[in-house]
């Protein structure tokens, strides 16, 4: 077993949540009733039949609503990617929830609350951390993630409208139903609405769960992202997910010319009407993969990395060594004297000990010390090779080796302090 590196603490948002917590005990049985009812509405198909007229219909319903939710929910509304007049805001808006997948600000808020801790204990759904059925739609009826976070909005919740449709989330959707009744009978009403209702789900649902564990990963992102073709195919663009966490303001989420986004295209076409406009694109460094990361991933990485290597294995070894050699009883006096009274210190001489190339503020206070390598803490190339096996390649990958050996060095002297204790 591996014993993890102690990071900073991160900052946590209401509704966010700790490995210990029991969260499946906070489903609510009562709030999936709706959900399980609309899937089993689905097999009213076997009273009313089948005919192509529904299912051209259904067709049509996934694809508008589909659009409704990656390119007004997501890209949109969670990112603004791309701009557009209030009176389409709010088309996008209603078009949105009549895929009965709550509230226009609710959406957005948890969304930005997910990218802000991407596979963490705090993420809303990642299936890393409580598993594929809860990222993919447990999550959702938790009393934790009932209530809409405006804090997480503030410039969506300004527009009365959009509070409105937020408040009765279900009003588009109801709507949309009674008008497919009146249009298509009761066949369009089970086919035509309510399969394309229960496909959106699905196919919005995969993006949250199957999205982090199937694919291919082009970037470093500090999560578990990947670009899959399928969902990108059945998701009108969205299954380019790892792009898409690599560069998260882009209205394109397909980067290269030969990577299908259905939803850009018509956004694309719409700017050309002039109906949106200021459509963001990824810079051209972000495409080649040339762009620094910033602190969090790099952080994230460093943690991820310095985790791999027995901190406890490697204190007891280096304190080991200490006891053993007579010749370093003066510097362990000296190494456990630092810990007591300066961790800074402490962690500078420990470094010195087996890392002088290690890049770290100069302690004046220390004098140089000209110690034999010891076998304890690993080299600068031992971290930077197994950083290239377990990351995608990236211009940071020096920053992430470097930080994942500060870690370490704190990692040890924080056992080597309680030792001394």
């Amino acid at each position: 077993m591996h014993t993890p590196v102690t990071t900073p603490a991160r900052e946590t948002l209401p509704g966010a949540e700790s490995p210990a917590d029991h969260y499946l005990d906070d489903i609510q049985a009562t709030g999936a009733v709706p959900f399980i009812l609309v899937h089993l509405a689905c097999l009213g198909a076997i009273w009313t039949g089948v005919y192509w007229q529904d299912v051209a219909l259904a067709v049509g319903l996934y694809g508008l609503r589909m659009f409704g939710i990656t390119g007004g929910y997501h890209r949109y509304f969670s990112h603004r990617a791309y701009k557009t007049s209030r009176w389409f805001q709010f088309i996008l808006a209603f078009i949105a929830q009549t895929s009965a997948q709550r509230g226009i600000l609710w959406w957005a808020a948890k969304h930005r609350h997910h990218h802000r801790y991407s596979d963490t204990p705090a993420d809303v759904h990642s299936p890393a951390q409580r598993g594929f059925w809860y990222a993919h739609m447990g999550w959702i009826f938790t009393a934790r993630h009932d209530k809409t976070d405006l804090a997480a909005v503030p410039d969506l919740a300004k527009f009365p409208e959009l509070r409105f449709l937020d408040r009765f989330h279900y009003l588009p959707a109801f709507i949309l139903a009674v008008a497919v009744w009146f249009a298509a009978g009761w066949s369009g009403l089970v086919v035509g609405f309510f399969w394309s209702t229960i496909a959106t789900y699905h196919g919005t649902f995969c993006i949250n769960s199957l999205a982090h564990v199937y694919g291919r990963r082009r970037y470093l992102t500090g999560d578990d992202s990947r670009n899959n073709w399928w969902f990108a195919l059945l998701t009108m663009g969205e299954g380019w997910h790892n792009n898409h966490h690599a560069y998260q303001s882009a209205a394109c989420q397909g980067f290269r010319w030969w990577e299908v986004d259905t939803t850009y295209y018509i956004l694309k076409a719409l700017s050309w009407v002039g109906v949106t406009w200021d459509l963001h694109r990824p810079p051209a460094a972000v495409v080649r993969g040339e762009q620094r990361l910033g602190k969090a991933i790099i952080e994230k990485a460093a943690g991820q990395l310095a985790a791999t290597f027995h901190v406890e294995q490697i204190a007891a070894r280096l304190q080991a060594t200490l006891a053993d050699t007579p010749s370093l009883a003066d510097v362990k006096a000296e190494l456990q004297h630092k810990l007591q009274n300066a961790r800074a210190q402490a962690e500078a001489m420990l470094a010195s000990l087996h890392m002088p190339e290690l890049h770290m503020p100069a302690m004046p206070s220390l004098p140089e010390l000209h110690m034999p390598s010891m076998p304890t803490l690993p080299t600068r190339e031992e971290l930077k090779e197994r950083a290239a096996a377990m990351f995608v390649r990236t211009s940071s990958m020096d920053d992430i080796v470097d930080r994942a050996r500060q870690l370490l060095i704190e990692a040890v002297c924080a056992r080597l302090a309680t030792a001394a204790a």
